[in-house]
């Protein structure tokens, strides 16, 4: 029986992450960000011998998770662990291991989780809600420090000072406690909408609050590594980016694994650098016009893939 939420959910650039891990192999798979399931689907229809093992932070992600396993019995496992904490699974040498980064569509399709200011909501933002402390929370409490990395430093808004300001001078009030007020206030503390904005004067603001909620960068930088290490031999690695900040982490990362500068101003001698992978993406995958215009959300996808180089004999 097919599952709802998994096969109505539209995975980005699902067709080039299956071909990619795929290529006519079969194996043992990590989807080590579940979300809606339809990469970890994909990957268990490509082959019927294929395996997933899958993980999630999200207490919802893995409620569909374990309604997609009644439909392939013994084949796909699920777990309840941010993808930082991959070390500790006791699977390993997987064929392929995907990164889906970012939120989930049905995060901002649940008004309720706070993501989103389209409707009125508690400002949580957190990936999972039973750990951590809601965005409403954090800016009443973070250090100014805090507040200007997340507004500037991961939200990369230009009107910093003011978002900042403002947020430090509402705290004590319900203006940073709902998704509408504090989106408000954000529009106002910037002059409002220009004629020639393209998105919401808040839009920023509120990624930058939600990777600083979540710690999303941080947890890439952990779990780029430890996934490197459960791959086997051959194995390929696959990271969908969707800002510069994370692109930045994988292609550096990726850049470092196979032996080349991570950026134009690291001098490390060569001697002291180690291939260990090639780069399968000379530049990152993006979606085509039809999947553009059919999955908004896939316009700012990159794919980058790296190949974990085979054990010499």
């Amino acid at each position: 029986m097919e599952d709802k939420d998994t096969s109505q959910h539209e995975p980005v650039l699902l067709n080039p992450v299956v071909s990619f891990l795929t290529e006519g192999r079969s194996g043992n798979y990590l989807d080590a960000t579940f979300g809606g399931g339809g990469h970890t689907r994909a990957l268990l229809e490509a082959d019927d011998r294929n395996t997933v093992v899958a993980m999630d932070c999200d207490p919802a992600a893995i409620a569909r998770g374990k309604r997609l396993q009644a439909s392939y019995p013994g084949r796909l496992s699920i777990y309840h662990k941010n993808f930082e904490e991959i070390g500790s699974l006791e699977e390993q040498d997987f064929l392929g291991i995907l990164f889906d980064f970012g939120v989930s569509s049905y995060h901002f399709d649940e008004p309720e989780r706070g993501f989103s200011f389209r409707e009125d909501a508690p400002l949580d933002m957190r990936m999972n809600p039973t750990e951590g402390v809601p965005a409403s929370e954090f800016l009443q409490t973070a250090s100014h420090d805090d507040l200007v990395q997340a507004v500037r430093g991961y939200g990369e808004e230009q009107r910093w000072y003011r978002v900042v300001t403002a947020i430090e001078s509402a705290r004590g009030t319900e203006q940073l406690e709902r998704t509408l007020a504090f989106a408000a206030l954000v529009e106002n503390a910037v002059g409002g909408r220009r004629p020639n904005d393209r998105i919401h004067p808040a839009t920023r603001t509120f990624q930058g609050v939600r990777i600083a909620v979540n710690r999303e960068l941080a947890v890439i930088e952990t779990a780029l590594p430890a996934a490197f290490e459960k791959l086997s031999y051959g194995g390929r690695l696959a990271a969908i980016s969707f800002h510069s900040l994370e692109d930045r982490i994988v292609k550096r990362f990726f850049r470092r694994m196979a032996g080349r500068p991570e950026h134009g101003r690291d001098s490390t001698p060569g001697q002291f650098r180690v291939r260990q992978a090639n780069i399968l993406t000379r530049k990152p995958v993006v979606a085509d016009e039809e999947e553009s215009a059919r999955n908004p959300r896939s316009r700012s996808a990159k794919l980058r893939v790296l190949e974990r180089e085979k054990k010499v004999a």
